[in-house]
């Protein structure tokens, strides 16, 4: 997608915003002009200070999620016994929604960035290793037999076949996953916490009834998942130049 697309698009949703404010009128909805200015206002503020809890918490869980959840992945597409025992396991697991977990992870891990990150994590651990194993599974099996022929051992084949074949699907996951991860920790920082935008927008400001500040808050979250996607896309290309080979 080009930039020119993009740019095009977020003056299209500006124009909208303020079209509605302009009918709506009323303080509950301020023009994007406004929410602009407490944005600069606030972001060298609190503001910016949440900004940086928040988008910590978030890259934290998305690196462990990778680091733990890519070689498992992988292990169980390579052992078919280990697959065979997890797989019911999984199976189970994978459909419950994580969130709920969150009081009784703020119990063992208290209310600082531990119980934010975990959840986080529990999330996207188990989107990356089902995607990864899939994945992995789906790899023809004569391509693997080739490389075999070839005297590839278990490492060589983990990094000729298994990982160029796997990254590409574990960026997408992450991609797919950036929205949830968001919106779980906008959740989490609203439940028991004194930082990050969640708590932001809830507490230090909608309770407030500083809807400025409040929507500016919104936007800054909305902008750490959009720089988040951003960065997949870049790790992409220069990961993976061969998807965009012509």
């Amino acid at each position: 997608m080009r930039n020119r697309d993009i740019l095009l698009a977020a003056l299209a949703i500006l124009v909208v915003w303020e079209i509605a404010a302009l009918i709506l009128h009323r303080e509950i909805l301020p023009a994007p002009t406004v929410v602009l200015g407490a944005l600069v206002t606030q972001l060298p503020r609190s503001l910016g200070a949440h900004f940086a809890v928040s988008a910590w918490r978030v890259i934290a869980s998305i690196a462990l999620a990778i680091l733990l959840a890519t070689p498992a992945g992988l292990a169980l597409a390579q052992y078919p016994r280990a697959n065979r025992f997890f797989a019911p396991v999984i199976y189970l697991t994978y459909p419950i929604p994580k969130i709920v977990f969150l009081p009784i992870v703020i119990l063992f891990l208290g209310i600082g960035d531990a119980s934010k990150i975990f959840v986080i994590f529990l999330i996207l651990f188990f989107q990356i290793l089902v995607i990864v194993r899939d994945q992995a599974l789906a790899i023809r099996a004569e391509l693997i037999y080739s490389v075999r022929s070839l005297g590839a051992g278990r490492r060589a084949l983990l990094r000729f076949v298994y990982l160029p074949a796997t990254l590409p699907a574990v960026l997408t996951s992450i991609r797919l996953s950036i929205g949830t991860a968001v919106a779980v920790l906008f959740f989490a920082e609203t439940f028991a916490t004194t930082s990050g935008l969640g708590y932001y927008v809830v507490t230090d400001t909608f309770q407030r009834i500083a809807f400025p500040e409040m929507y500016a808050g919104i936007v800054a979250m909305s902008v750490l998942g959009l720089l988040l996607y951003f960065v997949v896309d870049f790790l992409e290309r220069k990961l993976c130049p061969y998807l965009f080979a012509k």
